[in-house]
């Protein structure tokens, strides 16, 4: 029989391993964090998308964009360039003033909790959607490809923004070390990923339509634009078009792809270098350009430009 100073022993050997694990954070894997960043840093990167989705989804729902609401929230950075009230119909308006207001309050709740950044110049003119979509053709698109000109082309564009933001979340969430960041990160994710779903869900029902006036389907241009943010990416197969080959869909035995997964149904994670390559179209995460002329802001972010002149903003 034990005895009780054995039993004690005992007790206390179970509960030690409890107590470590429930007071240590995992570590955050190599290959996720190149650079050393706090969790703050990690929230000042994804604001940069946070700022990119907000203006171009009130400037398309409704012509204005965030210094129309809460100019606070830009602290000082520049107005974006292009941006314009889409042609849009009603319910697809209204779904994108939604995500405009829903970015409001994910910049606002960034801003409460870390500071925030300034907003950086953002290019969301249809000049640089139709590089962006001549990139992901291989060819120049006649007429220029214009998200502004009706619902499908805005549609379309809204499908290349607000999906590396979602994998940039599942990225970091390994990497965060504080409960309350944590907290924070799956709030945002969890609309995020609603937003992708719904665009990818507006885009499905529309997927054998020919995009006017080209000679190209909706389904199309979602695997021309996945494919090409995996080639900048350069990290492998993180996103997929509408539909994909039974070997890419759920358990393999669809073609069907409302939700981008992995083989496990999981959703993609990308790290900071790759969301930069991505959103700046050079495949560079030192070279800006795309969305982000000048670059993002936020230290990750500078410490990867390769200009000097650039580093101390």
């Amino acid at each position: 029989m034990a005895t009780p100073s054995t039993l004690c022993c005992a007790i206390l050997l179970f509960l030690f391993p409890l107590q470590f694990m429930a007071t240590t954070t995992p570590s955050c894997p190599g290959d996720c964090e190149p650079i050393d960043a706090d969790d703050n840093d990690r929230f000042h990167f994804a604001q940069n998308l946070e700022f990119l989705e907000a203006e171009f989804f009130l400037h398309g729902a409704l012509g204005k964009g965030l210094d129309a609401f809460e100019p606070e929230l830009a602290k000082g950075g520049p107005p974006p360039i292009g941006g314009r009230r889409a042609n849009l119909d009603y319910l697809t308006r209204r779904i994108i003033e939604e995500f405009g207001y829903q970015e409001i309050g994910h910049n606002r709740e960034i801003v409460r909790r870390t500071g925030g950044i300034p907003r950086p110049l953002i290019d969301i003119s249809s000049q640089n959607f139709a590089k962006l979509f001549d990139k992901a053709a291989g060819y120049n698109l006649d007429p220029p490809f214009d998200p502004y000109e009706d619902p499908i082309k805005y549609m379309l564009a809204v499908y290349a923004i607000p999906y590396v933001g979602l994998n940039g979340y599942v990225g970091t969430t390994p990497c965060l070390k504080r409960f309350s960041s944590k907290q924070l990160v799956a709030g945002l994710l969890g609309v995020e990923a609603g937003q992708d779903a719904v665009t990818r869900e507006w885009l499905y029902k529309k997927g054998d339509e020919k995009v006017e006036p080209y000679d190209i389907t909706v389904v199309e241009f979602t695997n021309m634009i996945s494919g090409l943010r995996n080639e900048l990416g350069k990290c492998g197969i993180k996103d997929e078009g509408l539909i994909v080959p039974k070997e890419l869909g759920a358990e393999n035995r669809t073609t069907s792809n409302v939700l981008s997964a992995d083989p496990n149904s999981l959703s993609y994670p990308r790290t900071p270098q790759e969301i930069l390559r991505i959103v700046y179209s050079t495949g560079n995460e030192h070279r800006p350009g795309g969305f982000f002329p000048k670059g993002a802001n936020g230290r990750i972010a500078r410490e990867y430009l390769y200009n000097d002149q650039l580093r101390g903003l």
